[in-house]
């Protein structure tokens, strides 16, 4: 089973924010594969730092708007 991550995310409010983009659209002006999206809006995979960025970039907002870290108390 894999272990969600410490990483929310804002990525489905966002696309319908940007006109209903798709999943395969911001997939495309990311450079990266549909089911990558979906994993990392589900909360199931962390993208690298220059994905992040080039999510926030293709919705046009800034990075903090798109990802927050969820500490967990250890």
């Amino acid at each position: 089973m894999v272990k969600p991550t410490s990483i929310t995310n804002n990525i489905r409010s966002l696309r319908f924010a940007a006109g209903e983009m798709t999943q395969a659209a911001l997939a495309d002006a990311v450079g990266v594969t549909r089911q990558t999206i979906i994993a990392i809006e589900h909360g199931k995979y962390s993208p690298s730092l220059e994905v992040a960025f080039r999510i926030a970039r293709a919705l046009g907002v800034e990075l903090g708007e798109v990802f927050a870290y969820e500490r967990a108390d250890d």
